[in-house]
């Protein structure tokens, strides 16, 4: 698929996310179970996924229209200083994220939160670590 009508499809499919879940928040009157988190986990998916397609949409457009900056744009993100710098801080934000997501789930744990939001943050915690793990073997198997 064409990564422009792909950019396209995720601000479609994230606008329409946004809606159903904004829909939900504004209509749903007594929300119980999964239905007190859904909409809430809808608006902020579809917000993140409509500022990608917007974003990436932009950035083509930029890039066709300008095409010195798009020259320099591709430049930059070939050089190796810039890809070592993104990579140091992404290294940096992640050790962050490791003690702020476990702070988070405990605290959130002991205001005594429905069992559900602590679980999918469990699970997502757990998810990213094991994530973290693999790639860090399959780095080293291959160094």
């Amino acid at each position: 698929m064409n990564k422009t009508i792909l950019s396209y499809l995720i601000t479609v499919a994230g606008f329409s996310v946004l809606a159903v879940g904004v829909y939900f928040i504004k209509t749903i009157e007594d929300p119980q179970g999964l239905l007190r988190a859904l909409p809430y986990i809808c608006v902020g998916l579809g917000s993140g996924m409509f500022g990608l397609g917007m974003g990436e949409i932009m950035l083509r457009y930029a890039m066709k229209h300008s095409p010195t900056a798009a020259k320099q744009l591709e430049i930059e993100k070939k050089d190796e200083r810039n890809l070592a710098i993104t990579n140091r801080a992404k290294a940096k934000a992640y050790d962050m994220m490791i003690f702020v997501l476990g702070a988070l789930i405990t605290a959130i744990a002991l205001m005594a939160i429905d069992l559900t939001v602590v679980l999918l943050l469990a699970f997502a915690y757990l998810f990213i670590l094991g994530y973290g793990v693999y790639y860090r073997l399959k780095y080293f198997k291959e160094m």
